[in-house]
Protein backbone atom coordinates (compact mmCIF):
# COMPACT_ATOMS: atom_id res chain seq x y z
CA UNK A 1 0.00 0.00 0.00
CA UNK A 2 2.87 2.38 0.74
CA UNK A 3 4.26 1.59 -2.70
CA UNK A 4 0.84 2.29 -4.27
CA UNK A 5 0.70 5.69 -2.57
CA UNK A 6 4.29 6.56 -3.50
CA UNK A 7 3.62 5.73 -7.15
CA UNK A 8 0.58 8.01 -7.02
CA UNK A 9 2.58 10.85 -5.46
CA UNK A 10 5.29 10.36 -8.07
CA UNK A 11 2.78 11.19 -10.81
CA UNK A 12 1.62 14.52 -9.33
CA UNK A 13 3.55 16.34 -12.03
CA UNK A 14 1.29 14.85 -14.71
CA UNK A 15 -0.66 17.70 -16.41
CA UNK A 16 -3.90 15.72 -16.05
CA UNK A 17 -3.37 15.50 -12.28
CA UNK A 18 -2.73 19.24 -12.00
CA UNK A 19 -5.76 20.11 -14.13
CA UNK A 20 -8.16 18.07 -11.97
CA UNK A 21 -6.65 19.44 -8.75
CA UNK A 22 -7.03 23.05 -9.93
CA UNK A 23 -10.59 22.42 -11.11
CA UNK A 24 -11.61 20.83 -7.81
CA UNK A 25 -10.02 23.46 -5.58
CA UNK A 26 -11.16 26.36 -7.78
CA UNK A 27 -14.78 25.22 -7.84
CA UNK A 28 -14.69 24.55 -4.08
CA UNK A 29 -13.32 28.01 -3.28
CA UNK A 30 -15.97 29.62 -5.51
CA UNK A 31 -18.74 27.73 -3.70
CA UNK A 32 -17.38 28.58 -0.24
CA UNK A 33 -17.04 32.28 -1.13
CA UNK A 34 -20.65 32.26 -2.34
CA UNK A 35 -21.69 30.45 0.87
CA UNK A 36 -19.89 33.08 3.00
CA UNK A 37 -21.53 35.97 1.12
CA UNK A 38 -24.95 34.33 1.49
CA UNK A 39 -24.45 33.85 5.27
CA UNK A 40 -23.43 37.50 5.75
CA UNK A 41 -26.36 38.76 3.64
CA UNK A 42 -28.80 36.39 5.38
CA UNK A 43 -27.77 37.53 8.87
CA UNK A 44 -28.11 41.20 7.91
CA UNK A 45 -31.49 40.58 6.23
CA UNK A 46 -32.77 38.67 9.30
CA UNK A 47 -31.99 41.58 11.63
CA UNK A 48 -33.35 44.17 9.20
CA UNK A 49 -32.21 47.72 8.38
CA UNK A 50 -33.42 49.13 11.70
CA UNK A 51 -34.48 47.88 15.12
CA UNK A 52 -36.17 49.76 17.95
CA UNK A 53 -34.58 48.97 21.31
CA UNK A 54 -35.63 50.05 24.82
CA UNK A 55 -33.81 53.22 25.97
CA UNK A 56 -31.83 53.38 22.72
CA UNK A 57 -34.69 54.00 20.34
CA UNK A 58 -34.20 53.22 16.65
CA UNK A 59 -30.87 51.55 15.85
CA UNK A 60 -29.78 51.32 12.21
CA UNK A 61 -26.41 49.57 12.51
CA UNK A 62 -27.35 46.16 13.96
CA UNK A 63 -27.63 44.60 10.48
CA UNK A 64 -23.95 45.38 9.85
CA UNK A 65 -22.99 43.94 13.25
CA UNK A 66 -24.99 40.76 12.55
CA UNK A 67 -23.37 40.40 9.13
CA UNK A 68 -19.84 40.69 10.53
CA UNK A 69 -20.70 38.45 13.50
CA UNK A 70 -21.27 35.44 11.24
CA UNK A 71 -17.87 35.82 9.54
CA UNK A 72 -15.96 33.78 12.21
CA UNK A 73 -18.61 31.06 12.04
CA UNK A 74 -18.36 30.99 8.25
CA UNK A 75 -14.54 30.71 8.40
CA UNK A 76 -14.74 27.81 10.88
CA UNK A 77 -17.38 26.07 8.77
CA UNK A 78 -15.22 26.53 5.69
CA UNK A 79 -12.32 24.69 7.34
CA UNK A 80 -14.51 21.63 7.95
CA UNK A 81 -16.41 21.80 4.66
CA UNK A 82 -13.49 22.48 2.31
CA UNK A 83 -12.26 18.90 2.14
CA UNK A 84 -15.60 17.12 1.51
CA UNK A 85 -16.65 19.83 -0.94
CA UNK A 86 -13.32 19.61 -2.79
CA UNK A 87 -13.63 15.82 -2.81
CA UNK A 88 -17.12 16.00 -4.27
CA UNK A 89 -16.14 18.41 -7.03
CA UNK A 90 -12.91 16.57 -7.78
CA UNK A 91 -14.83 13.27 -7.82
CA UNK A 92 -16.61 14.38 -10.98
CA UNK A 93 -13.24 14.50 -12.75
CA UNK A 94 -11.49 11.55 -11.09
CA UNK A 95 -11.90 9.37 -14.17
CA UNK A 96 -9.19 11.52 -15.74
CA UNK A 97 -6.82 10.70 -12.87
CA UNK A 98 -7.38 6.94 -13.18
CA UNK A 99 -7.01 7.20 -16.97
CA UNK A 100 -3.63 8.90 -16.47
CA UNK A 101 -2.51 6.17 -14.04
CA UNK A 102 -3.60 3.34 -16.34
CA UNK A 103 -2.04 4.94 -19.43
CA UNK A 104 1.31 5.23 -17.67
CA UNK A 105 1.48 2.10 -15.53
CA UNK A 106 -0.97 -0.38 -17.10
CA UNK A 107 -0.79 0.05 -20.87
CA UNK A 108 -2.71 -2.40 -23.01
CA UNK A 109 -5.85 -2.50 -20.85
CA UNK A 110 -9.16 -2.59 -22.72
CA UNK A 111 -11.19 0.65 -22.64
CA UNK A 112 -12.83 1.35 -19.28
CA UNK A 113 -16.59 1.38 -18.90
CA UNK A 114 -17.83 4.91 -19.58
CA UNK A 115 -19.82 6.47 -16.75
CA UNK A 116 -22.38 9.10 -17.66
CA UNK A 117 -22.41 12.55 -16.05
CA UNK A 118 -25.60 11.67 -14.22
CA UNK A 119 -24.02 8.61 -12.62
CA UNK A 120 -20.84 10.52 -11.66
CA UNK A 121 -22.81 13.43 -10.20
CA UNK A 122 -25.01 11.00 -8.26
CA UNK A 123 -21.97 9.20 -6.83
CA UNK A 124 -20.23 12.48 -5.90
CA UNK A 125 -23.34 13.98 -4.28
CA UNK A 126 -23.93 10.77 -2.33
CA UNK A 127 -20.33 10.75 -1.11
CA UNK A 128 -20.49 14.43 -0.07
CA UNK A 129 -23.67 13.85 1.93
CA UNK A 130 -22.26 10.70 3.53
CA UNK A 131 -18.98 12.38 4.55
CA UNK A 132 -20.71 15.41 6.07
CA UNK A 133 -23.40 13.34 7.79
CA UNK A 134 -21.05 10.76 9.29
CA UNK A 135 -18.58 13.40 10.47
CA UNK A 136 -21.37 15.40 12.12
CA UNK A 137 -22.42 12.24 13.98
CA UNK A 138 -18.79 11.52 14.83
CA UNK A 139 -18.56 14.92 16.58
CA UNK A 140 -20.15 13.24 19.60
CA UNK A 141 -17.34 10.68 19.72
CA UNK A 142 -14.76 13.44 19.20
CA UNK A 143 -16.12 15.31 22.24
CA UNK A 144 -16.64 12.29 24.50
CA UNK A 145 -13.30 10.66 23.61
CA UNK A 146 -11.31 13.85 23.04
CA UNK A 147 -7.82 12.29 23.54
CA UNK A 148 -8.64 9.76 20.78
CA UNK A 149 -10.40 12.24 18.48
CA UNK A 150 -7.64 12.27 15.86
CA UNK A 151 -7.53 8.48 15.64
CA UNK A 152 -11.33 8.32 15.41
CA UNK A 153 -11.20 10.90 12.63
CA UNK A 154 -8.63 8.81 10.72
CA UNK A 155 -10.59 5.60 11.22
CA UNK A 156 -13.98 7.02 10.23
CA UNK A 157 -12.73 8.95 7.21
CA UNK A 158 -10.47 6.06 6.22
CA UNK A 159 -13.56 3.88 5.96
CA UNK A 160 -15.42 6.52 3.95
CA UNK A 161 -12.53 7.26 1.57
CA UNK A 162 -11.81 3.56 1.08
CA UNK A 163 -15.45 2.81 0.30
CA UNK A 164 -15.76 5.71 -2.17
CA UNK A 165 -12.51 5.36 -4.10
CA UNK A 166 -12.52 1.56 -4.24
CA UNK A 167 -16.07 1.66 -5.61
CA UNK A 168 -15.24 4.41 -8.09
CA UNK A 169 -12.19 2.62 -9.50
CA UNK A 170 -13.82 -0.82 -9.56
CA UNK A 171 -16.92 0.43 -11.41
CA UNK A 172 -14.72 1.37 -14.36
CA UNK A 173 -13.81 -2.30 -14.89
CA UNK A 174 -16.67 -4.26 -13.26
CA UNK A 175 -20.42 -4.33 -12.89
CA UNK A 176 -21.83 -2.81 -9.68
CA UNK A 177 -22.41 -6.30 -8.25
CA UNK A 178 -18.81 -7.36 -8.96
CA UNK A 179 -17.50 -4.04 -7.59
CA UNK A 180 -19.35 -4.59 -4.32
CA UNK A 181 -18.00 -8.15 -4.15
CA UNK A 182 -14.48 -6.80 -4.74
CA UNK A 183 -14.90 -4.39 -1.83
CA UNK A 184 -16.23 -7.14 0.43
CA UNK A 185 -13.31 -9.46 -0.42
CA UNK A 186 -10.69 -6.80 0.22
CA UNK A 187 -12.32 -4.71 2.94
CA UNK A 188 -9.22 -4.83 5.20
CA UNK A 189 -6.80 -3.59 2.53
CA UNK A 190 -9.31 -0.99 1.34
CA UNK A 191 -9.86 0.37 4.86
CA UNK A 192 -6.09 0.47 5.52
CA UNK A 193 -5.47 2.41 2.30
CA UNK A 194 -8.35 4.72 3.24
CA UNK A 195 -6.73 5.44 6.61
CA UNK A 196 -3.44 6.16 4.83
CA UNK A 197 -5.32 8.72 2.73
CA UNK A 198 -7.22 10.10 5.77
CA UNK A 199 -4.06 11.00 7.70
CA UNK A 200 -3.21 13.99 5.41
CA UNK A 201 -6.82 15.20 5.82
CA UNK A 202 -5.80 16.59 9.20
CA UNK A 203 -3.02 18.72 7.64
CA UNK A 204 -4.25 22.04 6.11
CA UNK A 205 -3.37 22.62 2.42
CA UNK A 206 -1.99 19.07 2.14
CA UNK A 207 -5.56 17.80 2.60
CA UNK A 208 -6.53 19.32 -0.75
CA UNK A 209 -4.28 16.79 -2.51
CA UNK A 210 -6.11 13.82 -0.98
CA UNK A 211 -8.80 13.39 -3.67
CA UNK A 212 -6.23 13.22 -6.48
CA UNK A 213 -3.66 11.09 -4.62
CA UNK A 214 -6.46 8.89 -3.27
CA UNK A 215 -7.89 8.11 -6.71
CA UNK A 216 -4.44 7.31 -8.10
CA UNK A 217 -3.49 5.15 -5.09
CA UNK A 218 -6.70 3.16 -5.28
CA UNK A 219 -6.17 2.62 -9.01
CA UNK A 220 -2.85 0.95 -8.18
CA UNK A 221 -4.46 -0.98 -5.31
CA UNK A 222 -7.28 -2.23 -7.55
CA UNK A 223 -4.98 -3.51 -10.29
CA UNK A 224 -2.64 -5.13 -7.74
CA UNK A 225 -5.49 -6.95 -5.95
CA UNK A 226 -7.22 -8.09 -9.13
CA UNK A 227 -4.13 -9.56 -10.80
Amino acid sequence: MIDDALRAIGQLGDPRFRRVLLLGVGLSLSLLIAFSALMVWGAAAFVGPSVTLPWLGEVTWLDNVAGWAVVPFTLIASVFLMVPVASAFTGVFLDRIVDAVEDRHYPGLPPARTQGWGEMLRESAGFLGLVIGVNLLALIAYLVLAPLALFIFWGVNGFLLGREYAQMVALRRMSRTDAEAFRARNRGAIWAMGVLMAIPLSVPILNLLVPVIGAASFAHLFHRLTR
